[in-house]
């Protein structure tokens, strides 16, 4: 079979075929493409109102950092405004303190004028006195001639010789001229600047008298007959080691008629077991379950009875005291001591005698009162309490809403921090006057005669001393010198320069009278 007609007619079908199938999808398409308009159509309103809904979460999202941003730059500025009136607060303060600073310099200021036209006055008396001493050296060059010439005329002496004669002589009339002017000046500045304060002082010191007794670590309890203390005792000792461990104190039962001694270091345990032991007594009914019960009773009571003895104490002292807190404080004044001196009561001493030197000096005697009973009160409170005695005081009056003046002046008695007011040295001179009086505190055995031997060696290491003696339990320096070696106007010098080596050297309440003693003693006997 020929091939050709089968290739023709192979591509012939082709041709048909691919002529047929364009038709078939022309017509297809004709009629698919009114569908494929409306899905386009479909899909054009889908993605316009996904745009729009696009559109719409963009401008919320917009606006949404917009609010963010305002609200952040709000805060921003709320939060500089605030550092701006911080700053601004903060230079008030500095203003302030600088208008204070201002203030005080005006005042050191006026100090000083006053001081520098002293030194002025004084200036001017010191160029009279040097005016006067050019005269008195012109005058003593004139009869140094004059006595030259008269010693070699008459006692055949050199220039040299008779010079150094006259300056040995110059120099012993100097010195005693000097020791003549340092006692004048003395007594004169003495007297005048301890006019008023011998007046105050001693007019305090005699108008108030207060007993003074050392404490001791008993406390005496009263009994009627022995049949109590066997009470006390109880079958086998029962009821006193019951007592004994309930209060923390010793029971002291012995031989001593009508009398239970309650004995402890810590006085408010010994006040506490006195009280009870008192109303165990008064009651009838000891036995171990009722002391006890009894004991922690008194215990309970304990800050009403504080509180009870501090308003004894501040009406005393004529010092009106509202303060819950403060007259428990004084309260436990009672139970503390110093030196064995009760503080409570050298409280109300110190009290009396700041009122009175207040009243002398035209200050307000009331607030000096105050001051005095409540210098000390530091003293009553708790180890938790920093600081010196005096400055936690201060503190602990300031936060019971006490005036500045008492805080100021209980904060300086001491000297601790620096007096503002004139009531700190009024109660540092209380103070000083109630812890010195004799019979007032007692101070152990070894500190007062290690005082009383250094106050002896001291006055014996200068040159001149032949002994010394303490007495008037060490408020009396006397010392002995050779008459031979120490002139009177040397005793004067040498009594000034002990007491500044004691003043250096120790420590001591009140004052140390120095005393230099020079006397010869001619001794002949009639056989």
């Amino acid at each position: 079979m020929p091939i050709a007609p089968v290739v023709v007619s192979l591509v012939v079908g082709i041709l048909l075929g691919f002529a047929a199938g364009f038709w078939a999808r022309a017509y297809l398409l004709a009629r698919k493409e009114p569908a494929a308009k409306r899905a386009a159509q479909a899909r054009r309103g889908s993605a316009e109102r996904e745009a729009k809904e696009i559109v719409r979460e963009a401008e919320i999202q917009a606006r949404s950092e917009v609010l963010k941003a305002r609200e952040a730059f709000e805060a921003s500025v709320k939060e500089q405004r605030r550092e701006l009136n911080e700053t601004l607060s903060g230079l008030n303060k500095r203003e302030r303190a600088l208008s204070q600073r201002e203030e005080n310099m005006d005042r050191k200021a006026d100090v000083l004028d006053r001081r520098e036209e002293a030194i002025e006055r004084k200036a001017a008396a010191a160029e009279t006195a040097a005016a006067d001493a050019k005269r008195l050296a012109k005058e003593s060059e004139e009869r140094l001639a004059e006595a030259d010439a008269r010693l070699e005329k008459l006692a055949s002496m050199t220039r040299d010789q008779a010079r150094r004669d006259l300056q040995e002589r110059a120099q012993r009339e100097i010195e005693g001229d000097l020791g003549t002017f340092l006692r004048r000046e003395r007594e004169r500045t003495e007297r005048e600047a301890a006019r008023t304060a011998q007046k105050v002082v001693l007019e305090a010191m005699q108008r108030y008298a207060g007993s003074h007794a050392a404490e001791t670590m008993t406390r005496t309890i009263p009994v009627t007959g022995e049949d109590v203390k066997g009470r006390i005792i109880g079958r086998e000792g029962r009821n006193i080691r019951a007592l004994e461990a309930a209060t923390g104190c010793s029971i002291l039962i012995d031989d001593t008629p009508d009398t239970v001694v309650v004995s402890a270091a810590d006085p408010v345990r010994r006040e506490v077991a006195a009280a009870a032991l008192e109303k165990l007594i008064a009651s009838g009914r000891i036995q171990p379950q009722r002391i006890e019960e009894v004991v922690e009773a008194v215990r309970q009571d304990w800050d009403a009875r504080l509180a009870e003895i501090g308003g004894e104490a501040a009406g005393e002292a004529g010092v009106d005291v509202a303060s819950a807190e403060e007259l428990r404080a004084l309260g436990r004044l009672k139970f503390r001591t110093s030196f064995s001196q009760n503080v409570l009561r050298h409280s109300v001493e110190v009290s009396r005698y700041a009122g009175m030197m207040a009243a002398e000096l035209g200050l307000d005697p009331a607030l000096a009162r105050r001051v005095g009973l409540l210098h000390d009160i530091g003293k009553a409170l708790d180890e938790t309490a920093e600081g010196p005695h005096a400055v936690a005081g201060a503190d602990f009056l300031r936060s019971c809403g006490e005036p500045a003046e008492v805080c100021d002046g209980v904060a300086g008695h001491h000297g601790e921090v620096e007096r503002v007011t004139l009531y700190a040295t009024l109660a540092s001179v209380a103070d000083a006057l109630s812890s010195a009086r004799p019979g007032a505190r007692s101070e152990n055995m070894e500190l007062y005669l290690g005082r009383i031997e250094r106050l002896e060696r001291i006055a014996t290491s200068f040159p001149g001393v032949s002994r010394a003696f303490a007495v008037q339990a060490g408020r009396d320096l006397r010392v002995l010198v050779d008459p031979e070696a120490t002139t009177d106007e040397d005793a004067m010098l040498l009594a000034s320069r002990i007491g500044a080596r004691i003043e250096q050297e120790l420590q001591f309440p009140g004052q140390i009278r120095v005393t230099v003693i020079r006397e010869k003693r001619c001794v002949e006997y009639a056989r």
